[in-house]
């Protein structure tokens, strides 16, 4: 019984064998070829010189061109805020309300006070025409003229005093309304209704204007002398300088040199530098961080490599080219300045070099690709650093 389990076993573990030794014979023959994978499809740019303006890169804060700090010129309770915080408001919009009715009491006073002096002036003044007839007639002495006369100018100046004390009340009323004195943007309110408002000394908000804007930065010495150079006996370029905000974008409008520091640091060789730039979006906010983009040098040959294509490695940067047999390898580059999202080549690729843009972990050194060539891209304004 178990010889025959043994002998169904081999009769079964013989064809199975043999089936292999069949197989891997004809493979070894080359009777049924190994199937290869295709090759992978790659994005590749052809490298293209060109033209572009290299800028170097400072860091730069917004400032209003107009900080108004508003304060009362009335001491009072203040009676109603008419904004809202962090609004834009026009010239003459209410800001603020302090307390009418003690401002309208002071100016019926001074009014009473106008009247009674005017009454008085009045009478100073027939008492004196009296006196001058009876003076012809030697009625009246020359010291009844004297003290008629005197009366009657004292009356008058008493008018006078009174027509400015309604005057003065007639300002104190109007200053209890405090109004927007130029177009902009207004903080917050630092203190609230029902509190005592004391003369030119409680800070109630700040104002802020808005549209043009200024961006100081400070700008090396060597870096000033060149630009004075170029600049000689031409005017302000419009769109000299361009600014790069906190996200990375581009701001839309450029800007103009505008102010320049009379002295130098002594403590790190720079100049303030102030430039203009139009806000009409109100984009950009006083104290706002920015990248001030100052042009410095114009690369008439530079060949750009879009960063992703880049790898690095120990502070070395390589790309995988693509010979005309489709084949990559591996090249070491050199780039210290970027524009955009492109790193600016200073050696490694000749015009012509196909490089590997899109699709780098399929590529190993030695290996044949598909390329597919991208579009040619415009060039940004670079930056350096």
């Amino acid at each position: 019984m178990r010889d025959c389990v043994f002998r169904s076993a081999a009769c079964i573990v013989a064809p199975v064998a043999l089936a292999a030794a069949v197989l891997a014979g004809c493979s070894a023959r080359g009777d049924v070829p190994a199937k290869s994978a295709p090759p992978a499809e790659v994005t590749v740019l052809r490298a293209q010189p060109q033209t572009v303006t290299l800028v170097e890169e400072y860091v730069g804060q917004a400032e209003a061109v107009e900080t108004v700090e508003i304060r009362s010129r009335v001491q009072g309770l203040l009676e109603r805020q008419a904004f809202r915080d962090g609004s834009t408001v026009r010239r003459g919009d209410p800001l603020f309300q302090i307390d009418r009715l003690p401002f309208e009491a002071a100016l019926e006073q001074a009014q009473a006070n106008l009247a009674q002096a005017e009454a008085s002036a009045a009478n100073s003044a027939q008492n004196l025409a009296r006196v001058s007839r009876l003076i012809a007639d030697n009625a009246v002495s020359q010291q009844d003229l004297d003290t008629a006369t005197a009366r009657d100018r004292a009356d008058r100046a008493s008018v006078e005093a009174a027509r400015a004390a309604v005057h003065q009340a007639e300002l104190n009323l109007g200053y209890t309304r405090i109004s927007a004195p130029r177009d902009g943007m207004v903080s917050k309110a630092l203190i609230k209704p029902g509190s005592l408002v004391t003369v030119a000394q409680t800070l109630l908000t700040t104002l802020y204007s808005g549209n043009p804007i200024h961006v100081n930065f400070a700008l090396g010495e060597q870096r000033m002398l060149e630009l004075s150079r170029r600049a000689r006996g031409k005017p302000a370029a419009e769109g000299e300088f361009r600014l790069r905000l906190v996200d990375g974008s581009d701001y839309p409008h450029p800007g103009r040199l505008d102010f320049v520091d009379a002295a130098v640091d002594p403590r790190n060789d720079t100049l303030q530098v102030r430039i203009v730039l139009a806000n009409p979006d109100g984009m950009l906010r006083p104290g706002q961080y920015v990248r001030v983009l100052v042009p410095s040098a114009v690369r008439p040959n530079a060949i750009l490599i879009p960063q992703k294509a880049v790898q690095e490695l120990q502070g070395l940067k390589t790309v995988f080219v693509i010979d005309a047999d489709n084949k990559a390898s591996v090249r070491q580059i050199t780039a210290s300045q970027r524009l955009g999202s492109d790193w600016v080549l200073d050696g490694g690729l000749a015009p012509g070099d196909v490089v590997v843009v899109d699709g780098l972990q399929k590529v190993t050194p030695g290996a044949t690709v598909k390329p597919v060539f991208a579009t040619e891209r415009a060039a940004p304004d670079a930056k350096r650093g």
